[in-house]
């Protein structure tokens, strides 16, 4: 039988209990690991942020706004401590951008400042900033001796070259192998699949994230969490019922939290590396881990639900083989082999040498307790995140090359190879001429490739801050019903030093560089995360549509049709794109006018709203004769 829901449960057997974890029922190693722990002390209230009480709890040298990094520059206008990509943020236009600013000259901080520059977390291009002339004495020698001990030290930002095969891979499988969760194995599979069944019977956000009375929503809370686990208790106990018997003789949670820690655990993992996967369970098991995390929530009850997820390189780590990582083989044995273009001689080699490596490094790293086969699960781990950025970055890099293939960036060709988009017309919001449209455009696609780049590191980042028990939320109508607002300090940084990163590649920024988080637009993190993991859905049907015309060319019939209406396969590909980029990218898609723009979120705002006009558009024919199914089908 499984659990009672009863609060009294976790406390009226007199037995012993024992402890089941599901690293034990699949015959794994397991060491308990206690679920994160917040540092920041946040106060809200019914407006919003309590600035002064938040002020007061900010730890003396720390940053005023994300409250997490050492404070750099002082402003004498806003007399607070701000760190420099915090200062950038708030400093970049208006009134804001006049305030005077002064470096705080402590060795700590002048450190933090360089670790800061390595990460890409500096000041934009074109914003100024005053300092005293005196709190720059340090010399060339010692900042380039700051910026290489920073290098070699831990970064902030994942590195953005990828080593090739056979090149020296340095630092940067280490640093991406911290947010790269490991491949579920066979066993844990089967228990996703119990997961996912009580998630989708589960009723928890319509019956927790309403306005109503009755119980107090902690104990409501309680109640939903323990009718889940009992959900789940009765799903185990039915696919195997001597394990399940073992797992719940004593009917207590508090004795198997290890496994119900587990359990969502490896939801949370498969979603990271499937965005595709649990789209309708996914947002509800969130919201339960957010729910559980809360200190009423916890005492009643007494067992937390959230722990850690398992990356690859805290897998390697715990057995010490961590040097795997900087073996010049990882980047053969995480390749991914193209076969286009490609003859069968030259891809049948690559994977001789590819298994070659793999089993190479699977001998040579097994230590008691990591056996061959968990070392090869933790490679082919690193080699599902290459295939990650190439399904969701490489459509933002083919698109730029696109952008500097078929258009000029200072000015127009012809009428019909001009990006020009002027406010009301053709629903545009905003007005360009075609170099600031060329540029706006190429601006937005690096930033969106540089996003997927550090997906992995952002979703890690947004979990944290949605399972901080230190953020509270508010239910708040945002005009799609009622969702929960939520600052996300640590999302909304590496969000700020990603677009640092961007406008340093660039050099210039049009529009508004303004990241919506935690308001109407963007309500919490995991809506940040589900917005920008859906860039591939737009781009790759594009992508795939354009480099199939020169086959669609081949049929004598549909070359014609092509040549009367585009005069030649390069116009096709030149109409699609300019209209693309032209009204993809015009700041249309709000339901009002203060909601679009040129904001970061805005841009990809307007890209959707082009897809929901392609139907009447006159090449869409073009897009169903290439298998064209929908920005929500399969490719």
């Amino acid at each position: 039988m499984p659990p009672g829901n009863t609060a009294s449960d976790a406390e009226s057997s007199g037995t012993q209990k024992h402890a089941f974890s599901l690293e034990n029922i699949l015959g794994q190693d397991h060491e308990d690991v206690e679920a994160p722990t917040a540092t920041a002390d946040t106060h809200i209230t019914a407006a919003g942020w309590d600035e002064e009480a938040r002020a007061e709890n900010v730890v003396q040298g720390f940053c005023i706004e994300c409250e997490d990094q050492p404070a750099q520059l002082f402003c004498e206008t806003c007399s607070d401590n701000f760190c420099e990509v915090c200062f950038a943020a708030q400093h970049r236009k208006g009134s804001r951008k006049r305030h005077a600013s002064k470096l705080l000259s402590r060795p700590q901080e002048k450190k933090a400042k360089i670790e800061g520059n390595a990460a890409g977390g500096g000041l934009s291009n074109g914003d100024e900033m005053h300092t005293d002339d005196s709190d720059a004495e340090d010399s060339d020698e010692e900042l380039e001796r700051a910026a290489t001990e920073a290098a070699s030290s831990k970064l902030e930002i994942s590195l953005s070259a990828q080593p090739t095969p056979g090149s020296m891979v340095g630092e940067w499988f280490v640093e991406r192998a911290k947010y790269i969760p490991v491949r579920l194995t066979l066993e844990e599979r089967k228990f996703l699949r119990l997961l996912e069944a009580a998630l989708n019977v589960s009723e928890y956000t319509d019956k927790i994230d309403t306005i109503g009375f009755g119980l107090s929503k902690a104990k409501r809370i309680v109640q939903q969490i323990r009718e889940l686990c009992a959900i789940l208790s009765g799903l185990v106990l039915s696919a195997d019922y001597k394990q399940g018997q073992e797992l719940f003789q004593d009917r207590d949670f508090q004795s198997n939290e290890d496994f119900y820690q587990s359990i969502f655990e490896l939801g949370r993992r498969h979603k990271i590396m499937n965005p595709d996967k649990m789209r309708s369970t996914y947002g509800k098991l969130i919201y339960i881990l957010q729910d559980s995390q809360s200190p009423d929530v916890k005492d009643l009850l007494s067992f937390s639900c959230v722990k850690p997820i398992k990356s690859v390189y805290t897998v390697l780590e715990e057995h010490d083989v961590v040097e795997m990582l900087r073996d010049d083989l990882i980047a053969i044995a995480t390749k991914e082999i193209y076969s286009e273009g490609r003859p069968r001689r030259e891809i049948q080699k690559d994977i001789k040498s590819k298994e070659r490596a793999l089993e190479t490094l699977a001998s040579k790293y097994a230590r008691p307790g990591l056996n061959q086969e968990r070392v090869r699960q933790c490679i082919y781990s690193i080699g599902d995140n290459h295939a990650f950025l190439r399904t969701n970055r490489d459509p933002c890099d083919r698109m730029i090359e696109y952008l500097k293939q078929y258009f000029y960036p200072t000015q127009a060709k012809d009428n019909k190879s001009s990006l020009a988009i002027k406010m009301g017309k053709g629903g545009a919001r905003l007005t360009h001429d075609h170099q600031k449209q060329y540029a706006y455009v190429l601006q937005s696609l690096t930033l969106w490739r540089e996003i997927l780049h550090d997906m992995f590191h952002l979703w890690t980042l947004a979990e944290s801050d949605l399972l901080n028990e230190n953020i509270p939320y508010r239910l708040r109508d945002t005009g799609q019903g009622l969702n929960r607002v939520q600052a996300a300090p640590k999302t909304s940084r590496m969000m700020h030093a990603i677009l640092n990163r961007a406008q340093r590649s660039i050099g210039s920024w049009v529009g508004s560089s303004v990241i919506h988080m935690g308001d109407h637009n963007v309500p919490n993190a995991l809506m940040f995360i589900d917005k920008y993991s859906q860039i591939y859905r737009i781009l790759l049907p594009i992508c795939n549509t354009l480099s199939q015309i020169s086959q669609l060319a081949e049929n004598p019939a549909l070359r014609s049709y092509i040549d009367d209406e585009w005069g030649s396969t390069e116009g096709l590909s030149r109409e699609i794109l300019a209209d693309f980029f032209r009204h993809g990218f015009d700041g249309s898609g709000a339901g009002n006018y203060f909601d679009a723009g040129s904001c970061i979120d805005g841009r990809l705002t307007s890209a959707w709203n082009w897809c929901s006009t392609l139907e009447k558009k006159r090449f869409f024919p073009v897009f169903l004769l290439t298998g064209f199914v929908g920005f929500d089908g399969d490719w």
